[in-house]
C-alpha cells in the first residue's frame, strides 16, 4: 500500500488509513450502465496507481480518515471490518486486516477516537464499528460518539425487521427510481451494537454542524448520503464518500456505480459536490480512489476535472 502522508488543513491534521487495496475492477462491472470503451482512454490518463493497463482494470481502495484537531480526534467512516460474513461481497468477507495497528501506524488508538463521523451507512463504511468479542459483536471505539444520519438509520432498521415502514421512508425521500437495496447483514452486526450500547447519535443531514463540520446531504448513492466539510482558517476539507468510485466520474458526470441505490439522485449529488468542491477550492478525501486518494476539483468548460495530490497519480 501507498504511503500516507498527513495533511494540514487549518489546525487540522488529516491521514489516511488503509484497510483494502483492490487491484482488479472491471470496468463494466463497477459501471454497469456505461460504455466501457469510452471510459477505458479517460481511466488510463490517471497512471499506474489507479489504472493496470495490462489487465485493463481499475485499482480502488477502501479506507478510513483519521483527523486530528486541537479538540478532538475523529474517523471519517470506518471500512468494511475484520471476520464480517459478507457473502455477497465476497472481497468484504471475513477479512483479516490489521487495521487497527495501521491506525496506531497513523497516530491514534482506538481509545483515542471521540467522535466516528460517517458519510454513509455502508457494509463498507462501518465494518470497524464493532470487533468480535466473547461471542458477540462489541463496539471498537468505546469512548467515540457515532454520528450519522438518522433517515439512513431508520431506512436500514426498517430494511431489517419492517419492509413497510423501509418503504414509507423511500417514499418520503423522494429520490427516484431505485436500483438496488443495500447489502445485507453490516445493520445487524456493525450498526446495532453500537445503538445498543449508547455510543449512536443520529442528526438530520443539512442541519448538524460539528465544530467545524458541516454534513451536507447528498443522496442517491444511498438514501441519505452525506459530503462532510471541514473548514479551518480559510481552508476546506471535503469528505464526499460515494460521491465518485474513481476520478474517471468527475469527467464522466452521468457515470454512476453498481453499487449506487437511486441512479437519478446519485447523478445530481455527484454535481452537486464536484461544484462544492471546485467553488471552495477543497482538498478532497476520497474513499475509493486509488494511490493517496487526496486531489482537488477544478472547472473545465461545462465540466469538472480532477487533479491529485502532487505525485499521486505517477
Amino acid at each position: 500500500m501507498p504511503a500516507n502522508p498527513t495533511y494540514r488543513i487549518g489546525n487540522a491534521e488529516i491521514t489516511r488509513v488503509p484497510e483494502i487495496a483492490f487491484e482488479d475492477a472491471d470496468i463494466a462491472t463497477l459501471f454497469p450502465d456505461s460504455a466501457p470503451d469510452s471510459l477505458a482512454p479517460d481511466a488510463k490518463r490517471w497512471g499506474p496507481r489507479h489504472f493496470d493497463a495490462r489487465t485493463g482494470k481499475l485499482r480502488q481502495s477502501v479506507h478510513a480518515w483519521l483527523v486530528k484537531t486541537p479538540a478532538h480526534t475523529l474517523l471519517i467512516d470506518t471500512g468494511a471490518g475484520n471476520d464480517k460474513e459478507r457473502p455477497e461481497a465476497p472481497a468484504l468477507h471475513r477479512l483479516d486486516e490489521p487495521f487497527l495497528a495501521r491506525l496506531e501506524a497513523a497516530g491514534a488508538s482506538a481509545a483515542d477516537i471521540d467522535h466516528v463521523l460517517f458519510t454513509h451507512l455502508h457494509s463498507d463504511h462501518v465494518g470497524w464499528n464493532t470487533t468480535w468479542h466473547d461471542g458477540r459483536w462489541q463496539p471498537t471505539f468505546t469512548n467515540a460518539l457515532h454520528v450519522f444520519s438518522k433517515r439512513e438509520y431508520d431506512y436500514n432498521a426498517a430494511l431489517a425487521e419492517d419492509t413497510a415502514l423501509a418503504e414509507r421512508i423511500r417514499k418520503k425521500a423522494d429520490l427516484g427510481p431505485r436500483a438496488r437495496l443495500p447489502s445485507r447483514g453490516f445493520f445487524g452486526d456493525s450498526v446495532q451494537p453500537v445503538a445498543d450500547a449508547g455510543l449512536a447519535h443520529p442528526i438530520d443531514i443539512n442541519e448538524t454542524a460539528f465544530e467545524g463540520f458541516v454534513f451536507h446531504r447528498v443522496p442517491g448513492h444511498s438514501i441519505d448520503q452525506a459530503a462532510i466539510s471541514f473548514t479551518s482558517n480559510g481552508e476546506t476539507a471535503l469528505f464526499w464518500g460515494d460521491v465518485c468510485h474513481h476520478p474517471l466520474q468527475v469527467r464522466h458526470t452521468g457515470v454512476n456505480s453498481m453499487f449506487c441505490e437511486f441512479p437519478e439522485a446519485a447523478v445530481e449529488a455527484r454535481l452537486w459536490a464536484l461544484g462544492y468542491a471546485a467553488d471552495h477550492e477543497a482538498t478532497v478525501f476520497t474513499t475509493h480512489f486509488g494511490g493517496g486518494s487526496v486531489g482537488h476539483v477544478v472547472r473545465d468548460g461545462d465540466g469538472f476535472d480532477w487533479c491529485f495530490s502532487e505525485g499521486d497519480a505517477a
